[in-house]
């Protein structure tokens, strides 16, 4: 019998739960021993819930017990989940978790502790949801020189832009809409200013790399800035837009990002919509491979837990390899980085384009009157946001070109 604990009772907790005891069978013997959960931690009392004699609110009263071997951290949140991941890996207890906040914050550091102590941190569930990433990067792409992972890493904000797109509505009222049916928060700024999808960047360059990405470093761009005018272009270019998690290896070291970009129907997150997510990886013998799913939502979360749960039972007192260190890596300056640009500039400022922006291409678009667009040829981030800049007013948007 292996004892599991769950920390944090809410929608992805309640989900780990219900996956273990659903798919009980099935989960016990790929874990080659039967699971029980022993205990729930919760500041809140569950009562009639059928699981509410397993709730406790002491976390002491799981790190003391010697049952208890493999812990689902799903509260969310850096405070207390740091001290309380910290203190079960101090006392070799394994740890899966949800948590993209607390890996990206202090991954490294929790896997030596897990690997000083014979026991396991395991974050599959941390990015991409139920999409299975962490894993492949850690296993399946061992013999790979991982060169780049580009991804659309954030639900709401696709489901956003994937409105947007289709339906010509501004940016405020299809939030408001996503709102309205649960796929953002109350408070969404974590979502639309891209600090979600940054984190989940930064876990995986750090897998890519094996070297510790922060994601304080990492150059970060939400989507509050794009309009529906963006989208009257983007079609007219037979383009798309999409929020980009990008990270490249380079002789000067990793490019990582989070931006808005236009892309084309040869890129294959073109065509992923809606809430969905999927992740881009290119190994320099496999080439690409991509990752598609839900990456978010109560069910498809928890089973990425408990995908980590069961690997946690197959290795007891033994800790699986994951090439993730404290030394900082190497990041590259992104205003070193050429690029190509769309600029919607106001109708009577070609001439100003034109000028900053030598050889810039005019998209035509019947009917528009108040304003023109441009196709800037690849330059410089640095320079480019520099005669950008000059411009003042005459610009009304700005959004980088991907492939």
């Amino acid at each position: 019998m292996i004892y599991v604990a769950v920390w944090g009772y809410g929608t992805v907790g309640s989900g780990v739960v219900e996956v273990i005891e659903k798919n009980k069978e099935m989960v016990n013997k790929k874990s080659a021993a039967e699971l029980e959960i022993k205990y729930i931690l919760d500041l809140r009392d569950f009562p009639g819930d059928p699981y509410e004699q397993k709730v406790v609110h002491d976390v002491n009263v799981i790190l003391d017990d010697p049952d208890v071997t493999i812990i689902c951290e799903t509260m969310g949140g850096v405070k207390p989940a740091y001290d309380f991941t910290k203190a079960a890996l101090e006392r070799g207890k394994s740890v899966c978790t949800s948590n993209k906040e607390l890996v990206a914050s202090h991954g490294p550091e929790l896997l030596q502790i897990a690997r000083e102590h014979n026991c396991n941190y395991l974050f599959e569930a941390s990015v991409g949801g139920g999409i299975p990433i962490i894993r492949p990067l850690n296993y399946s792409l061992t013999a790979e020189k991982l060169e780049a992972i580009t991804g659309i890493l954030n639900g709401t904000t696709n489901y956003i832009l994937t409105k947007m797109e289709r339906e010509g509505a501004d940016f405020a009222a299809t939030l408001k809409k996503a709102q309205e049916k649960g796929y953002a928060e109350r408070n969404p700024e974590a979502d639309i200013e891209g600090y979600d999808a940054c984190r989940k960047i930064a876990i995986l360059s750090s897998l890519m790399t094996g070297q510790n990405v922060s994601y304080k470093d990492i150059y970060t761009e939400g989507i509050t800035g794009i309009t529906a005018d963006d989208f009257v272009y983007a079609r007219a270019m037979g383009r798309s837009i999409k929020l980009l998690a990008m990270s490249k290896d380079t002789p000067q070291g990793t490019l990582a990002m989070v931006a808005p970009c236009m892309i084309t129907p040869e890129n294959p997150l073109y065509m992923v919509s809606g809430v969905f997510n999927a992740v881009c990886v290119r190994g320099n013998m496999l080439g690409d491979s991509m990752y598609y799913g839900k990456g978010a939502g109560k069910l498809p979360t928890a089973s990425a837990v408990v995908s980590d749960v069961v690997d946690c039972a197959r290795h007891q007192g033994r800790t699986i390899m994951c090439f993730w260190n404290q030394e900082p890596a190497r990041l590259v300056d992104i205003g070193d980085v050429e690029r190509g640009f769309f600029v919607r500039a106001r109708d009577d400022a070609a001439a100003e384009i034109e000028a900053a922006f030598p050889g810039a291409e005019k998209i035509e678009v019947e009917g528009r009157t108040r304003d023109c667009g441009y196709l800037i040829a690849p330059i410089k981030e640095r320079d480019f946001a520099a005669k950008y800049e000059t411009l003042g007013d005459r610009v009304l948007g700005r959004i980088r070109l991907e492939g």
